[in-house]
């Protein structure tokens, strides 16, 4: 078998293209680099098929390759794929439409809550049961641990860790 190489340099540099686009934060450039590499995901498929050959339909010979046939499975993994390609788009575009009427802006701004979760130390102090007993002003957990409630209502359950202990 032997490749195209110019649908190889193209699918390439479409790829590299759709990944450069998907970096950025407007959503027209996020949308636009997918479809980018969809399409350089389509000519690679192509390329994967073999070479040209007479349709794949039986009993059908063009004069141009009477020996050999195309592969059919390229074309209908190629047709699946613009079918998929052209409805994430289509739900692509609603969203960044409806981001443009929210906030009539195209860039995704950073999330500051997600940056400080993110930046929560990953130990089991850090967990969510254990929010009510972080310090406001340094984030870090406490000394006093889980205690959401009053003192007997928290007695009942240091005396079954207790228990535990003594059974084992």
């Amino acid at each position: 078998m032997e490749a195209n190489l110019f649908l190889l340099l193209a699918s390439g540099v479409m790829l590299a293209a759709g990944v450069y686009l998907m970096l950025d934060r407007a959503v027209t450039k996020i949308v636009l680099g997918l479809l980018l590499i969809g399409n350089a995901a389509n000519l690679l498929i192509l390329q994967a098929g073999g070479p040209a050959g007479s349709p794949p339909i039986t009993g059908s010979e063009s004069s141009l390759y009477p020996d050999r046939e195309a592969d059919p499975l390229a074309q209908a993994m190629i047709l699946t794929a613009i079918v998929i390609a052209m409805a994430l788009t289509a739900f692509l575009l609603s969203l960044a439409y409806r981001q443009y009427r929210y906030r009539s802006a195209d860039v995704v701004e950073d999330d500051h809550e997600d940056a400080a979760i993110a930046a929560r130390p990953i130990n089991a102090a850090a967990g969510p049961d254990h929010d009510a007993s972080d310090d406001p002003k340094t984030g870090r957990a406490t000394e006093e641990g889980d205690r959401f409630g009053p003192e007997s209502f928290e007695k009942p359950v240091e005396d079954a860790k207790g228990t535990e202990g003594a059974d084992d």
